[in-house]
């Protein structure tokens, strides 16, 4: 495996665990009266999801984001992080 791919799965895992780790914490932050903001967000994606049925085989797509003010904070420090160890 090239080092081009190798960075490029590593940029991946720390963007992908930034916004898990932050969507997290903004969850837990809503419930404390001084960083509830952190909570605020916004929900993208399909809402009613497409169902294809047949006769054997139900097959449903949907695809829903929730980003919040945590999770794009978690983000941008997961990039620095990145930058930092690369």
């Amino acid at each position: 495996m090239a080092t081009r791919e190798k960075s490029t799965w590593l940029v991946l895992l720390f963007i992908f665990a930034g916004l898990v780790i932050g969507g997290l914490l903004g969850e837990v932050a809503a419930q404390v009266d001084w960083l509830s903001w952190l909570a605020y967000g916004q929900t993208f994606g399909i809402q009613n999801p497409f169902v294809l049925e047949m006769n054997v085989l139900s097959l449903t797509f949907a695809f829903s984001l929730h980003i919040n003010i945590a999770s794009i904070i978690g983000l941008a420090i997961a990039i620095f992080l990145y930058r930092k160890i690369s």
